[in-house]
Parts: structure tokens; sequence; C-alpha cells
């Protein structure tokens, strides 16, 4: 079967009520077509949305795959980093870092599927056929959704210990406990697609992306969006909001209480002192940074996912198909950075380890030991 062939039989199969498909199109030189390059076995596994656009100039490959090489030696820099601190650094094993380590081996196994994509880039398709498409959409299913709830988890773990620090501190058990939680919750969702039980992995944008089949027409692919969008964004941002909103409310009660008795005590201040002021102020940073850094992450997924499922699809052009999984990957590389910068004991270990890496300065190990003056300090910088 030749090509155009294969290709009317992929439009009868997936798109009954297809966007037209121009003639003069069709009867061009094949290689002016996205997906021209993919085997032809592989073809009914391509939306034939995809193949309405001319292919992508190879510039555009290259361009691409520069930018998520890039994204690979930075992002798997910071997240091998935060790993082998925490489990060569005995003080740095504490409940709440687990869920930071755990945050960054989901982030590495985010980067861990970009070599992949620089490789379908250089031949503007899929190297490794449909396995490799699978194997490319787990990988991403497992990062990202595990990702999502351990940040819920991070909240929840900041909340207890700032609102509880004497009786509501989680213990490594428990913390363990959660973390394995997170891999369960990744995991329906990202074998059900891999085994093809319910939806599939298929290839989007410029085909060198793999994601769940979101264009597929059918009741099945909208419940299967409508379930995953629900699981892997809508419930993890709004615990994430809830736990930091609350951090937020038991602050400012905090801080009128001791207002409330300053002035019955007729003092000016019952104030704790500026470095736990500090590490209050920087949890807050780093509250509204992970809270802004989920959402830039996955909206875009998420509304380019319901768009292709129950919107125009005139507008899921493949060029802005290729800007969210762009998104996702670098905020998977931004995230061990603004952990480790912000957590004083992670940065001076780093700061140890590889004292050539010029970003930890050494004003921020100055005040590294500000932040252990008091045993109150000390639980809430390990929370930042």
């Amino acid at each position: 079967m030749n090509y155009s062939q294969t290709v009317q039989t992929a439009h009868s199969h997936f798109l009954r009520s297809a966007i037209p498909q121009s003639n003069s199109l069709m009867d061009s030189d094949e290689n002016s077509f996205l997906g021209s390059k993919i085997d032809d076995d592989y073809m009914p596994y391509i939306h034939s949305h995809w193949t309405t656009f001319r292919a992508p100039a190879a510039y555009q490959h290259f361009l691409l795959g520069l930018i998520y090489a890039v994204i690979l030696v930075i992002g798997m820099l910071g997240n091998m980093l935060v790993i082998v601190t925490f489990f060569t650094t005995k003080s740095l094993r504490t409940p709440s870092n687990t869920f930071v380590v755990n945050l960054a081996i989901f982030d590495a196994l985010m980067m861990s599927k970009l070599p992949m994509f620089v490789l379908n880039s250089a031949v503007e398709g899929q190297i490794f056929g449909k396995i490799g498409c699978d194997i490319y959409g787990l990988i991403g299913s497992y990062s990202g959704m595990g990702a999502a709830i351990t940040n819920a988890a991070i909240a929840f773990d900041r909340y207890r210990t700032i609102a509880f620090p004497l009786d509501g501190r989680l213990g490594m058990k428990a913390a363990i406990g959660l973390v394995i939680f997170t891999w369960f919750w990744a995991t329906p969702f990202s074998i059900l697609p891999f085994f093809e039980i319910w939806s599939r992995y298929a290839p989007e944008g410029y085909l060198t992306t793999c994601s769940f089949d979101y264009m597929r027409e059918g009741k099945a692919t909208q419940l299967f969006t409508m379930t995953i969008f629900s699981w892997a964004y809508v419930f993890p941002l709004m615990m994430i909001a809830l736990f930091y909103s609350r951090i937020i409310s038991h602050v400012r009660a905090h801080e009128k209480m001791l207002k409330e008795q300053a002035k019955r005590m007729n003092v000016k201040s019952l104030s704790q002192g500026d470095n736990e002021k500090s590490a209050e102020i920087r949890i807050a940073k780093v509250a509204i940074s992970i809270v802004i850094l989920f959402i830039c992450a996955w909206t875009p997924y998420a509304l380019v996912a319901l768009i292709g499922c129950f919107g125009d699809k005139h507008m899921m052009t493949p060029t802005f198909c290729m800007f969210p999984a762009i998104a996702c990957k670098t905020v998977a590389c931004i995230d061990p950075w603004i952990y480790a910068i912000n957590h004083p004991r992670f940065r001076a270990e780093i700061q140890k380890k590889v004292p050539w890496l010029c970003i930890f300065g050494q004003e921020n190990k100055s005040n590294d030991n500000k932040s252990t003056v008091s045993d109150a300090t000390e639980v809430k910088s390990e929370t930042a």
C-alpha cells in the first residue's frame, strides 16, 4: 500500500467528519506533508488532522531539538544534584526533604525522555516507531502526574509543619507512605493508554512527541480526557491552593495574635526575630513560585487537550501544539533550582560538592549560618 492510500485509510478510520484535504496537497511531493517520513504501518496511529499540514522546515526541527538538548543538560544536572545530595548527606534525609527528592526523581524521569525527542527531531519522525512513542508517552505521563501530586504532597507537608509544629509534623514512615502514594496516583492513567485498554499514546504536533490520543473522535476519548484532566490537573491544583492558602491564613493569624498580646503587655512587639521573619518570607516566595510554575507547566497542555477533544481542531496547528510540551519540560528543568536555591542546607551541601557551580554565591553561604540560629527557624527553613 502506498503512502496516499495509507493516509486515506487513516482518514476514513479516524475522521469521518474530517477537515477537507486539499487535492493539490495530496498530489504534491509527499515530503511536503507532515508525516511523510513516518513508516506506512505506523500511519494509522497518527490522526489525519496532522497530515493536512505541510511538514515543518528542517531548521524548525533543529531548533526544537537544540532547545530540548539545553533543557536536558540543565534539568538533568539540577535534578541529579538534588538527588545525589539527598542520598549522600545524612542530615538532609528528613521527611520534608523526602518529598523534594521525589519531585526531583519525577523531573529527572521527564528529562530522561528528551534524548529520544532529539533523535526524533533528527529523523523528523518516530525513530523507534510505535514502541518508542508508547515509552515516550508512558514516561511523560508518569513524570507529569507524579510531579503534580508530589507538589500537592509538599504543600500538605509544609502546612502540617508550619500550622502544627509540635504534633503535626510528618514522620519518615508517613512521608515514605505518601511518596509511594504519588507513584500509585500516576499509575492508572499511565498504564491504561500504554496497553490501549483506555485511550492510547499517539504522536502530536510535529509528530516527534507523543501523548495520550486526545484527537480521536468518540465519547470514550472525551470521557478519558475529562477524567485525566481532573486527575492530573484539577485535583492537584486544588490541593496545592488549599494548603498554601491555609499556610498564609495561619501566618496571618499568628502575627495578629502576637500583636494583640503585645498590646495587652504594653510592649512594642513580640516579634520572633529577623531570622524567622526571613524564613517565613522565603516560604511564601517558594510557595508562590511553585503554584505559578505548576500553572505555567500544565495549563497549556490541559488547554490543548481540551481543544483537541472538544473544540475547533482548526486551532490545533503543529507549531501551536509544541509549545505546551516545551512548557512542562522547562518547568521540570527549573524545579530543582528553585528548591536548591531556597533551601539553605541543600544549597550549602551542593556548593560543597560542586564549588565551581558559581550560581551559589558566598553571600548565600553566610545566610545559611543565620538559618540555624534557633530550632524554630531551622524547622521553617527546612520546609522552604
